[in-house]
């Protein structure tokens, strides 16, 4: 066994613990009491996860199958650049803010799942070889989710910070250009995945309509009731983030991303029951 071959054995090992620490952090939010050091312990787990990632890639970097210096660069400035942002908003903003926060950081992370996808299917493209029938159907479900979400995640933020008229905005024909947005994504992914063959068109297309669907989808609700929607959209941001695990491969994205996204329903489902109504009064009661 070579020491690639070790490292890449302890690295998913630590990747297991991660998450590990996800589960026990997430239950531990389950009383105010010891919320906090739930989320302490998720963030211990996330960085272990990302250590033993950069470990793993360096290790391969030594065995000559690494990254190239300008992706370790671009790599560390996001680190820094989002890491920063992250904890100046996070310090900054006033507890009434939170959920336009929260919302914002659905809309990051439903927009970054998406990037994935997007970025593995344009390598599939250069490779111009078919694609397996379950690679493509965990791109398309990772873009058509994780757009929905960005797009969604900012109406709804800017709802609930005034910039967008908290009252429902009604879409002239809204009815019809949703259910024109859902036939064109699924004729267009049924397509890709009879074909299996990489469609740049057809996935700029998916993209175009997922983006606008979650505009559309969106606008028509009230703003009191943008709580429910986020921690909906919080639930899709979950789901997208575990298809770009399965697309990349990553078992820590995966269960990170089933964890979040199982864990957001039934928030939103507790939330539903709570004002005596259900989700899907809330979601499509404005179509």
């Amino acid at each position: 066994m070579t020491t690639l071959q070790i490292i890449e054995i302890l690295v998913r090992i630590a990747w297991i613990v991660g998450a590990v620490a996800f589960v026990i952090g997430l239950s531990r939010m389950n009383s105010p009491a010891t919320a906090r050091n739930g989320n302490l312990v998720s963030a211990a787990g996330m960085t272990i996860a990302i250590v033993a990632t950069a470990i793993l890639i360096l290790a391969e970097e030594l065995a000559g199958d690494g990254i190239s210096p300008i992706v370790w660069g671009i790599i560390i400035l996001g680190i820094v650049l989002g890491g920063g942002l992250g904890l100046y908003t996070a310090r900054t903003v006033k507890m009434t803010a939170m959920p336009q926060l929260v919302s914002l950081f659905n809309a990051v992370g439903g927009g970054a799942a998406a990037l994935i996808a997007i970025e593995d299917y344009l390598r599939l493209l250069g490779e111009g070889s078919a694609v397996r029938i379950d690679t493509n159907i965990f791109i398309v479900l990772d873009i058509i989710i994780g757009s929905i979400t960005f797009t969604g995640s900012i109406i709804a933020s800017g709802k609930l910070q005034g910039l967008i008229p908290g009252k429902p905005i009604q879409i002239p024909g809204g009815q019809l250009v949703t259910l024109g947005l859902a036939a064109v994504t699924v004729v267009s992914a049924l397509v890709l995945f009879a074909t299996g063959t990489p469609n740049l068109a057809l996935m700029l297309v998916i993209l175009a309509a997922a983006l606008v669907f979650g505009v559309t989808m969106t606008l028509p609700i009230g703003g009191a009731d943008m709580p429910v929607v986020i921690s909906l959209l919080n639930s899709f941001t979950g789901t997208a983030v575990a298809m770009a695990g399965f697309v990349i491969d990553n078992p820590v994205l995966i269960i990170a991303g089933a964890l979040v996204g199982a864990s957001g329903a039934i928030l939103t489902k507790l939330m539903a029951d709570a004002m005596n109504r259900s989700v899907m009064n809330i979601m499509i009661g404005g179509f």
